[in-house]
């Protein structure tokens, strides 16, 4: 891929990134922080969180197809995932603070793209399960920016190296992927109600992962039942279905870059030359120093 042809080609954007309690943010996810702080969780919550770009999408319709499908096809057809499973610090009308006490299923399902230590108290209070994915930094990086791209609501990337070099330096909203991701590691160690789950091994093998995640919830789903979520989760099936590939914003233009991109484990090679590969593995080494914390760049 010839990354230079499109690095240029972005939407422009009025978002400004500032820092906000230390963490890179846009006004958007800010603006309601009284609101999402004072949260009121409730026990049989379920909250996804992810850094941004990390599969959020994936596991959130896995999750709701697990909970949900029984409902009937009314609901896969005609509420968009984004409602189904509302974006706890989001900003825009209606706001999902607004949506989630609205929700009408139990257990609720909510995402989040915050920080380990902006997460509302209650839901550590409440004893809420949580699902966490993360993602390779690399592929996590170029999914990233291609977003960016595409994305009205997001600070404009610039091109391909002044964004790596911002996201090595944790420039980027919600802060650095580093201590996103190794905030949430360390929750893990001292909280039971944790699901830790890699984009990687989702790619891998999908349905051994929602194995896995079932297990975590005492879900029992039939042999068919399970079927069912996998063939609807597939990445074509999903970049298909308007209820889940985001073709219902406004904000975002899916002709500079599709929300459902590609998906892939490996596309950073077609992005990084090999001064950036090797600047990048250096810093990595750096601020990773977790030898428990293993990712994948390949399958």
């Amino acid at each position: 891929t010839d990354i230079v042809s499109i690095e240029h080609v972005s939407i422009p954007s009025m978002a400004k990134l500032f820092y906000f309690h230390g963490v890179g943010m846009i006004n958007q996810f800010t603006k309601n922080w009284d609101n999402i702080q004072n949260f009121k969780a409730r026990p049989d919550d379920i909250l996804t969180a992810t850094y941004p770009k990390a599969g959020t999408t994936w596991v959130s319709y896995i999750l709701d197809l697990l909970y949900f499908a029984h409902m009937g096809p009314d609901r896969q057809t005609s509420i968009p995932l984004h409602d189904r499973v509302p974006f706890l610090e989001i900003c825009k009308p209606p706001l999902p603070l607004h949506l989630t006490s609205k929700l009408p299923t139990t257990p609720r399902l909510i995402k989040t793209h915050l920080p380990v230590q902006f997460v509302p108290k209650s839901f550590w209070e409440q004893r809420c399960r949580v699902v966490y994915v993360a993602r390779n930094a690399k592929d996590n990086a170029v999914s990233y920016f291609h977003f960016e791209r595409m994305d009205s609501g997001m600070p404009e990337p610039g091109k391909w190296s002044t964004f790596l070099q911002n996201f090595m330096e944790g420039k980027m909203v919600f802060g650095s992927w580093y201590d996103h991701v190794n905030g949430w590691w360390e929750k893990k160690q001292t909280y039971s109600g944790f699901h830790f789950m890699f984009y990687e091994d989702l790619i891998e093998d999908c349905g051994r992962e929602i194995d896995r995640l079932c297990s975590f919830l005492s879900l029992s789903p039939s042999p068919e039942e399970k079927e069912r979520v996998k063939a609807s989760v597939t990445f074509d099936n999903m970049k298909q279905n308007k209820m889940t590939n985001y073709s219902t914003f406004d904000s975002m233009n899916q002709t500079i870059s599709p929300f459902m991109r590609k998906g892939k484990v490996g596309d950073w090679k077609n992005h990084f030359t090999v001064a950036q590969n090797e600047q990048f593995d250096e810093d990595y080494k750096q601020k990773m120093k977790n030898p428990d914390l293993k990712f994948r760049y390949e399958i």
